[in-house]
């Protein structure tokens, strides 16, 4: 079981321990942030919220052309530099004394961090076999519930002073793990820029932007509603314990701890059951299954006035829902890398990872409505979405792998009729191979497919060469 927790050798260390570096750091601001900015600072929670908002409203709009960034002048510079980014923006944090200032500070921390984010899942495909992705990103997820579990453990330290100089430990301490996560991905070897895609015999390119292509976008939106679970124990379940069941709130320490050690320690074993698209879709349906199962055991928690009972309850569905949640990971992870083209990981994972973002703005408010007002029937409604969801996305699935075959059968052909118009040479009567002007880039002997990106190609060193 142990070695599961220790990534191959290679690239894939190095992003696992990225990973738990930076993850590290996080989980300190996130448990001294709020109180950071409104004991420290003074903002009110109303203008802490609403600068956290907006700043993640920022990290939606941008991240997208910030992966397609990543794609076109190579993911590792581009993770690299917007780290150094997400550091500096940190260290501003120290310098805050109202409401703009933080609010601009908030929105360079969100665009860095999720920008950073998708470039480096950029860099894990161009880095990784095709048929290892999802097993390195269980590696990945594992590493990053590690160093959000230490970094929340030193945060707590830092509430315990509950000092100026306590929160500006803190703040360093995710400054400096943002730029020793850098380094590492630094020394990773570098991916090539995507070469732009040959156009298709019909004239039309042979890969769209994210934003064009149907199936995936639905998907994102599917997964997005079964990402609901994300903060279903750090926001539902804490009123629901205090205010519907007889359990001691105290448990739910447990349940954030079982959640945390399970997903570390298992995750890349679940994961080993995802090969395909076929698979991914099984896990993703036997997943929102135990989800479902999850949320009726919440639900019957609240009815009885036994705290032991109600205590076993609460437990037995933590424990089926972190099955369920690495269950759907797996899946969605196979997914969404697999229907991205070789040439736009950088922006397609933007864009599925914007679901994560999304959950968790609008989760607070979706689940305290659905749970803590409605009781046991709202978690029953909310087992059955994420089954109804998942349902859904079975066909949607099928339906872009279709696409993404279309799509690669097309780039196939455009670079068969490339290759054949340059072996031909020149017409008769044509001027000699010295004399002629140079041909047309349409048909130029073209470059490896976009499935093996170039390794002579240095244009990815322009962003490297800025860190």
């Amino acid at each position: 079981m142990f070695k599961d927790l220790i990534p191959p050798p290679g690239p894939p260390r190095g992003l696992a321990l990225a990973q738990l570096v930076c993850r590290l750091g996080d989980g300190a601001y996130n448990i001294c942030a709020a109180l950071y900015f409104t004991r420290i600072v003074g903002l009110s929670p109303f203008q802490m919220g609403l600068g956290l908002t907006i700043g993640w409203s920022a990290a939606l709009v941008l991240s997208v052309p910030l992966g397609h960034l990543a794609d076109r002048v190579g993911p590792r510079g581009t993770s690299v530099t917007l780290f150094v980014c997400a550091a500096l923006s940190v260290a501003s944090f120290v310098f805050i004394t109202s409401f703009v200032p933080f609010v601009i500070a908030s929105c360079a921390y969100a665009v860095s961090q999720r920008g950073g984010s998708a470039a480096e899942q950029a860099l894990l495909a161009g880095l990784v076999p095709k048929d290892q992705v999802t097993r390195v990103r269980a590696f990945v997820q594992s590493s990053f519930n590690a160093g959000m579990t230490i970094g929340a453990g030193l945060g707590g330290l830092v509430l315990l002073f509950d000092r100026q100089g306590a929160y500006y430990a803190a703040f360093a301490l995710n400054g400096v793990a943002f730029l020793i996560a850098a380094s590492i991905l630094r020394r990773l070897p570098a991916v090539a820029p995507a070469p732009k895609a040959p156009a298709s015999p019909d004239g039309r390119p042979a890969s769209k932007s994210v934003f064009r292509d149907a199936p995936y976008v639905v998907i994102s939106v599917l997964n997005t509603v079964l990402l609901l679970y994300v903060p279903l124990i750090a926001v539902a379940l804490p009123l629901w314990i205090s205010e519907h069941t007889s359990a001691p709130v105290s448990l739910l320490s447990v349940m954030l701890m079982l959640n945390t050690v399970v997903v570390a320690l298992f995750q890349v074993r679940v994961s080993e059951g995802v090969k395909d698209l076929t698979s991914a879709i099984r896990f993703l349906l036997l997943g929102s299954f135990l989800l479902a199962a999850a949320c009726v055991a919440f639900a019957f928690s609240g009815t009885w006035d036994s705290a032991w009972t109600a205590s076993v309850l609460l437990v037995v569905a933590a424990g089926l829902m972190v099955v369920g949640e690495m269950m759907q990971a797996a899946g969605e992870w196979e997914v969404s890398f697999g229907l991205a083209p070789t040439d736009k990981t950088g922006q397609y994972q933007a864009f599925f990872g914007n679901g994560i973002t999304v959950a968790e703005m609008l989760g607070p408010l979706v689940l305290t409505g659905l749970i803590v007002y409605w009781g046991a029937p709202g978690w029953i409604l909310l087992g059955g979405l994420f089954v109804a969801v998942s349902a859904a996305m079975a066909p949607v699935i099928r339906w872009g792998g279709r696409v993404r075959d279309e799509n690669e059968r097309r780039e196939r052909e455009s670079l068969a009729v490339a290759e054949a118009v340059g072996a031909a040479g020149p017409p008769d009567g044509a001027e000699s191979p010295a004399t002629a002007p140079a041909p047309a880039p349409a048909l130029a002997t073209p470059g490896p497919a976009p499935a093996a990106r170039p390794t002579t190609d240095h244009r990815g060193q322009a962003v490297d060469d800025l860190v």
